[in-house]
């Protein structure tokens, strides 16, 4: 049967109260030939999203309403393999002896990296060579992922695309791929790597029919628009960073795929690196 993935609006509810909701679906959910797998919800924004493999939309919603009442405002088809990707699982998770597990909000920031100038660089050196500095690049930026609990989501053939539960993990992971690029460089390689980076964070189910949609289609424009050695970031990631002198040189910018100009900033990772020595 297809995997949906739904959104509820919630505002004001309690993070018990959509517990009790989630355990009425599974009681009921034979009766409908449907399984719910299980689901995030988000209290500081008051938004829900269950995981329900189920013959199609309409099954998902009858539970929802006969159960509790709380149908969904919004339900996508999705992948097994995208949702544990992105979220990094796909049932609910086994508590600790003797505590309740502890709620995930389902919010992600997405990061994206970019070799610059990659195909340039294998037609000059040859496939072997090209090959080689991508798994530099690979091993860098997997090595940076480890330590800031970054999970990668897919290899895009000359970077990388990651997603982290915590933005603050997300610009922290960014600030250091820049950094050990620059001691890269400034070691006795033959051949620099110079990367791009581009990172938005948002929720699984947005206005769109992908998962994470919006937030990949922005953090992959913000990603292309990046100069040599930049990290642009979001609106929405400056907003939940919490520390603005990390972020200069706001501008708004027309993006491909995007009706309006959008806010991006610039990630002064050289002047944060300076201040963590």
């Amino acid at each position: 049967m297809p995997i949906f993935m739904d959104r509820h609006y919630l505002e004001g509810t309690s993070a018990a109260e959509v517990a009790q909701a989630h355990r009425m679906d599974i009681d009921i959910q034979d009766q409908y030939g449907v399984k719910f797998l299980t689901y995030w919800f988000d209290e500081r924004r008051g938004t829900a999203f269950c995981l329900v493999d189920a013959p199609d939309m309409a099954a998902v919603q009858c539970v929802h309403r006969e159960a509790h009442g709380f149908v969904a405002n919004e339900i996508v088809e999705v992948a097994l393999s995208a949702v544990e990707a992105f979220l990094g699982r796909i049932n609910d998770p086994d508590p600790a002896p003797g505590q309740s597990p502890q709620m995930d909000p389902g919010h992600r920031a997405i990061l994206f990296t970019d070799i610059v100038g990659s195909t340039e660089m294998t037609a000059r050196l040859g496939d072997r060579m090209g090959t080689e500095l991508v798994r530099a690049h690979d091993a860098i930026v997997r090595r940076c992922l480890s330590k800031n609990s970054g999970r990668e989501v897919k290899h895009t053939g000359d970077g990388i695309m990651a997603a982290f539960a915590a933005t603050t993990a997300a610009v922290e992971c960014a600030m250091a791929i820049q950094q050990e690029f620059q001691h890269y460089n400034g070691g006795n390689n033959a051949q620099p790597l110079h990367i791009r980076i581009g990172i938005d964070c948002g929720e699984p189910v947005e206005d769109s029919n992908d998962l994470f949609g919006s937030t990949v289609q922005l953090a992959a424009r913000l990603c292309a628009a990046a100069a040599s050695d930049q990290i642009l970031v979001s609106e929405n990631i400056f907003r939940e960073y919490g520390a603005t002198d990390v972020f200069a040189h706001a501008t708004r910018r027309r993006l491909k795929g995007f009706s309006k100009p959008m806010l991006v900033f610039q990630c002064d990772w050289t002047n944060a690196s300076r201040q963590l020595s």
